[in-house]
């Protein structure tokens, strides 16, 4: 097995009373795809977000390449330097144009001349499909759009792993398919990435390795087949029964 990029060790959070994550232990090696399901509310969200310090823990640790992030001592803006998280919300700047939204953080963050972040920007828009929607704003684009110049963007600053939150949740299911497609072609490049999804087919297609939430712990992790497929975990075959009965999967 390659080394682990992500280490999620007793990893807990709390928002007042109400307990988000448990002790969460997790890991991601290199050029591994990490799948994180669960219904609403089960935490998917809330530790893509501790992993890249938006959310401050309260208890147990995450490393990056063997290096603890999570103490307070740590600075985070080089830490997210080397994560690339995208939102199911796309947050795009609506006053740049789809370059200037994938060049931002490459020259700003990464020190890249104006021409270098835009020659790798131009490219990486031609990478997802792109090609000749430089110049428009993201009102111009599509949901599906929006959300591939997000990709491009959080991979423009070549992060050690992607954290991708629900990336298809906003949007419409014609354009779904087109942003999984992109996300594909990551994996098949051997791009590390925990993703948290709510498409079952994507995660039995892509992911390594799938993780099952359920309030705030991971109840069941092991391969695709045998997660999604043939669960030992009753509260695991619980949730995907109510996505059968529900036309999800």
């Amino acid at each position: 097995m390659s080394e682990p990029v992500l280490e999620i060790k007793g990893v807990t959070k709390a928002f007042g009373s109400n307990e988000v994550l448990h002790g969460v232990d997790l890991t991601v090696a290199e050029h591994e795809a990490v799948a994180l399901i669960g219904a609403s509310g089960s935490g998917k969200s809330t530790l893509l977000r501790c992993i890249d310090l938006l959310v401050e823990i309260d208890d147990g640790d995450v490393f990056l390449d063997g290096e603890v992030i999570t103490d307070p001592s740590v600075d985070p803006v080089p830490v997210r330097r080397r994560l690339g998280l995208v939102f199911q919300a796309y947050n795009l700047f609506p006053h740049l144009t789809a370059l200037e939204n994938i060049v931002l953080g490459d020259r700003y963050a990464h020190g890249a001349s104006k021409e270098e972040a835009r020659e790798r920007g131009r490219k990486l828009l031609d990478r997802f499909g792109l090609a000749g929607r430089e110049d428009e704003r993201p009102d111009d684009l599509s949901g599906g759009q929006q959300q591939r110049v997000a990709l491009a963007r959080a991979f423009a600053g070549r992060p050690r792993a992607l954290l991708l939150d629900e990336v298809t949740s906003a949007l419409d299911p014609e354009l779904v398919g087109e942003v999984l497609e992109a996300v594909r072609d990551l994996k098949q490049e051997g791009v590390t990435m925990l993703i948290a999804t709510h498409e079952m087919s994507f995660a039995r297609e892509v992911a390594d390795h799938v993780a099952f939430l359920e309030e705030g712990r991971i109840l069941e992790f092991g391969s695709p087949d045998k997660v999604l497929v043939d669960p030992e975990r009753p509260e695991t075959k619980r949730f995907l029964r109510r996505l059968l009965e529900a036309g999800r999967i």
